[in-house]
């Protein structure tokens, strides 16, 4: 009798230690790119590692900011993935909690500008990417972004619109450039527009320069790091510009969701997603540039993102606070002084 409740017992526990594995669930909330290579590097092996289930939901940042706010009060998400300044404006909405870093153990193997790019302890980047300009090495001589302006360049440029990604990173550099190194990129936009009938194009979708380019109709643009590959499969000779003001570009970041009944295991996910192991294939793939400083790939790998300590250290990038305060500001001056 005695044996057979021992057994018994040893059954039960098994099974409840069974369904405590089932039960471990973190959700996650990301981007929809490139899915196939995160679930292959990053979710496959992590659920592996962990002994738990990773659900992960995807979409647009307005999408999945506004289901945060919206289970503000019982959140249905743990963790998530945004830009810098989709960060600061959930801080600023109370939907995220601090991260203990102390958790993190490949917190300090980030480069400095990933550690706290928000100063405020709610998020950490796990990549970034520099903005610059691609162009025509047998073309045009690019060392100023204000070169993009030039009588004899400018009629073959294409500038991004200003509600892209790319569109205020590249004013607030072409600012700099004109030497006025203000929010309100009030300066640029006005020489932007005083230029808006000689420029190309103001593109929406960097996919569609690769074309341009081709064609000839133009000579340059202002681009993100990760659209750069196709345009170094052209026969043609493109250069990637190192303008003297530097480069700029953009950061994301991971944050906790305020609420979260799974911190301990968000922890866990963003460490591992963190180290070098997981941010070197990432690099490999060409999904992601590496914010973990002690990634070594090859040149070829290298040049194809945004890598390595002295770039880290020399881009330039649009304070989140500075991007919020005058999102609505830049869309009203550009509608103003270029229509477009």
């Amino acid at each position: 009798m005695n044996k057979l409740f021992y057994l018994s017992a040893a059954a039960l526990a098994l099974a409840a230690g069974s369904a405590q594995a089932q039960d471990k669930t973190l959700t996650i909330s990301v981007y929809a790119f490139a899915q196939d290579e995160f679930k292959e590097i990053v979710y496959d092996p992590f659920e592996a590692q962990c002994g738990c289930k990773l659900v992960v939901e995807t979409g647009n940042s307005v999408e999945r900011l506004a289901k945060m706010e919206a289970n503000k009060a019982n959140p249905v998400i743990d963790m998530a993935v945004v830009s810098m300044a989709d960060a600061l404006s959930a801080a600023r909405s109370d939907l995220t909690e601090t991260i203990d870093t102390s958790k993190l153990s490949n917190y300090d193997k980030l480069y400095d500008i990933a550690k706290d790019p928000n100063d405020d302890g709610m998020s950490v980047g796990y990549t970034f990417y520099a903005t610059s300009i691609a162009y025509r090495t047998d073309k045009v001589k690019i060392e100023s972004w204000a070169d993009l302006l030039k009588d004899d360049v400018v009629s073959h440029v294409a500038f991004p619109n200003v509600t892209t990604n790319q569109g205020p990173p590249a004013l607030y550099m072409l600012g700099q450039a004109l030497g006025a190194d203000t929010p309100d990129l009030k300066a640029a936009i006005q020489a932007v527009g005083e230029k808006k009938d000689e420029i190309v194009t103001f593109y929406v979708k960097s996919s569609q320069l690769v074309q341009l380019m081709q064609q000839e109709e133009i000579w340059a643009a202002p681009i993100g790091r990760f659209s750069w590959a196709p345009f170094t499969k052209l026969d043609l000779p493109i250069g990637w510009a190192t303008p003297k003001e530097g480069q700029t570009g953009g950061m994301n970041v991971m944050i906790l969701a305020k609420g979260s009944k799974n911190q301990d295991l968000a922890h866990e996910f963003m460490d591992f997603w963190l180290s070098t192991e997981v941010q070197t294939k990432l690099a490999e793939a060409l999904v992601d540039s590496p914010a973990n400083s002690e990634v070594v790939v090859s040149d070829e790998v290298a040049g194809n993102i945004t890598y390595g300590e002295e770039t880290a250290k020399s881009l330039k990038l649009i304070p989140s606070d500075v991007a919020l305060d005058n999102r609505d500001a830049w869309l009203s001056e550009w509608n103003a002084k270029v229509g477009q």
